[in-house]
């Protein structure tokens, strides 16, 4: 066969690989998510929410915000910060310590079911993940608390558009971001099967190195991590999936892989998304990533002093 030939051929049975198990999983989600939030279920979870906020500086009805980002994605918690109004804005230092609850916790349905199929326990990817944004959260709002910079009001500078209602306008939603997913997918792989061959994804990993490295993050992981910190959870989710079940990463990597990224993925989209709400762009870029670094470094450092059976039993998935 043609070395083209075999080039596209290869590549096309990789896109199948990757899309298959990513799109049988997140489909379902959405489905259910949908149903959930229709019976008022995310409703429910943002008044659970609602004491949390104090906490951490906000009004009680962000809850409800947080609620619909973890449910759904950063986009859904946007559409319901606007549509909530408020006759007193909030402040730049209260926007911050919002989009660092909306960074790190956002869509699990869909990212803690990718991690749960890369290797992770569900349990520990939820509670890492809602643990994690809470702490970041308070450390953000104790900062600027105490040094009382960033109180003036934020300024918003753009709105997501609102699904129009009804069912069909719901489903063609879907189906546009699934498509979009699909091509970023297509893009992706092409992109990387280059690199491969060109030799450039070797270059990649040496100069990531020294930074996994000290997080625990074996070299094998390391275009994965890549792949999470640019594109994200979603985008990236097949791949990973498909990397760890082959066993070309062990175990231990990709969990600290998956801590790492459960923090710190799609760091251009979605910071320049908390940015349009008026978030500083010093607390939701440089803290989240020294953050998700010592978070990271710290959960490395605990796996090699716990035994390999309570790894088993409470963190990774056999």
């Amino acid at each position: 066969m043609h070395p083209a030939a075999l080039f596209f051929k290869s590549l096309f049975d990789e896109i199948v690989t990757v899309s298959w198990p990513l799109f049988k999983l997140m489909v379902p989600i959405i489905v259910l998510v949908k149903v959930l939030e229709e019976l008022g279920g995310i409703a429910i979870f943002g008044q659970w929410l609602g004491p949390l906020m104090a906490l951490v500086g906000l009004p009680q009805e962000m809850g409800l915000v947080w609620a619909a980002t973890i449910a759904t994605n950063i986009y859904g918690g946007m559409i319901v910060l606007y549509s909530l109004g408020s006759d007193s804005p909030l402040t730049v230092a209260q926007v911050t310590v919002l989009s660092g609850l909306l960074l790190m916790a956002h869509g699990l349905p869909i990212e803690v079911r990718i991690a749960q199929l890369a290797g992770m326990r569900m349990r520990t990817a939820i509670v890492t993940r809602l643990l994690g944004a809470f702490v970041f959260a308070w450390l953000l709002f104790v900062f600027y608390h105490q040094t009382q910079t960033q109180q003036g009001p934020a300024h918003m500078v753009w709105q997501p558009d609102p699904i129009a209602d009804g069912l069909d306008n719901w489903v063609w939603a879907q189906v546009k971001a699934l498509g979009m997913i699909q091509l970023v997918i297509i893009v992706l792989l092409t992109f990387l099967k280059i690199l491969r061959l060109i030799g450039v994804e070797k270059v990649i990993q040496w100069l990531l190195r020294p930074m996994l490295k000290l997080m625990g993050i074996g070299k094998e992981a390391s275009t994965i991590t890549l792949v999470g910190i640019t594109l994200g959870l979603s985008f990236g989710g097949g791949l990973l999936i498909k990397e760890a079940n082959a066993g070309h990463v062990s175990k231990q990597d990709v969990f600290t892989s998956l801590i790492f990224l459960g923090f710190c993925h799609s760091l251009i989209e979605d910071t320049l998304l908390v940015l349009l709400l008026g978030a500083h762009l010093w607390g939701i870029l440089w803290f989240r990533l020294v953050f998700a670094f010592v978070f990271t470094w710290a959960v490395s450092y605990w796996l090699t002093k716990i035994s390999p059976e309570f790894q088993q039993k409470y963190l990774l998935r056999p």
